[in-house]
């Protein structure tokens, strides 16, 4: 039988469903999702950090836990909310089911609820925080209201350097803000080797690993918390190494070039977001997962271009800088919503 856990949002609005994973509360940011598959990427993807993940698919886990598509070997978000949870998986792959998975990594679910609702909510009031709670009437709306994602980048940054496919014949350094292991398995497939370092590593550092280019990762939070960084990529664009930067790192690249960013209402986030090359006039179907965005206004046109936007909300999805070997793109090129690889991680990775 199972225990009846509630959702509480700062509103005061409270959705009743069933808990599942592990037992306790959690406070976070809700956010939405509408992948009809990946949610073991989702999951283990740390960008999510502090953010609790719902899915806007009626159903998750019924291909269990397979370890092998895992994007980290942890799970960052705080918690996970679906409509309905598979207690029975079939999938040759599998290692287990869902609810197992997050009760061994003590992370609170909760189903049964309408997540249509909470979908229609979040995009109607944008992006808010929420409790995950079994005693909704103890909640208090004033520490659900100030609750905010710190110390994001450095919560999940590794904290030494990391060498993956040593005979690689190019040397890339990957300045980690929260990387996926996928990233490190295309770069790998192109012959590179991979040196992934700590997100606060030195221009001095950096560049001691003679790295034929250098890429920022994706990660989580509000790029604008990181001044230490921002200041660091203000050095490294001066020395001429190419450099590349996916979501996160595509925010702090814009904001060491004097650009803007802003939180958008409800983010983007699923493997369906449809984004413009304007350059070749062709869109892409691209995954994403991102809560912030580069203002198009503050783009500098004398020393960056616009070279993708989104083609639901018309924001900047990737910059190519004209001084330097420098571009970056708010979605996610090494993932890919289908059984193959597109286009477009061949032509920027």
């Amino acid at each position: 039988m199972q225990n009846k856990a509630f959702l509480v949002l700062e509103t005061g609005k409270i959705f009743e469903g069933y808990s599942f994973g592990a037992e306790g509360e959690v406070l976070g940011e809700i956010v939405f999702t509408t992948g009809m598959t990946g949610y073991l990427e989702t999951l283990t993807d740390k960008s999510y950090y502090g953010q609790i993940i719902m899915h806007t698919y009626p159903l998750i886990g019924n291909y269990g836990v397979i370890p092998e598509d895992f994007e980290s070997k942890s799970v960052a978000a705080y918690g996970c909310i679906a409509r309905d949870v598979c207690k029975n998986p079939s999938n040759f792959r599998s290692k287990g089911d869902l609810d197992t998975f997050l009760k061994e990594r003590n992370i609170p679910g909760l189903c049964g609820i309408d997540t249509r609702e909470l979908t229609k909510t979040l995009r109607e009031h944008g992006t808010m925080n929420g409790l995950i709670t079994r005693n909704p009437e103890k909640a208090d709306l004033d520490e659900i209201r100030a609750y905010k994602v710190k110390q994001a980048v450095e919560s999940v940054s590794v904290k030494e350097k990391i060498t993956a496919n040593d005979n690689g014949k190019y040397t890339i350094v990957l300045l980690d803000f929260g990387y996926k292991e996928n990233i490190v398995r295309e770069l790998a497939k192109r012959d590179c080797r991979v040196i992934v370092l700590p997100y606060d590593s030195t221009t001095e550092k950096i560049l001691a690993e003679n790295p034929d280019g250098i890429m920022l990762s994706n990660g989580p939070g509000d790029p604008a918390d990181n001044p230490g960084i921002i200041n660091n990529l203000k050095q490294l664009i001066n020395k001429k190494v190419p450099i590349f930067g996916i979501c996160l790192g595509h925010q702090l690249l814009a904001l060491a070039h004097g650009f803007e960013t802003r939180k958008l209402k409800y983010g983007h986030r699923g493997s369906n977001q449809p984004v413009k090359d304007l350059k070749a006039d062709r869109v892409y179907i691209t995954s994403q997962n991102h809560g912030y965005c580069v203002t198009n206004e503050s783009i500098d046109q004398s020393i960056a271009q616009l070279s993708f936007i989104n083609m639901n909300d018309n924001t900047c999805e990737g910059i190519k800088y004209l001084n330097s070997p420098t571009f970056s793109v708010q979605f996610h090129p090494e993932g890919c919503g289908g059984p193959k690889i597109r286009t477009i991680c061949l032509m920027l990775l």
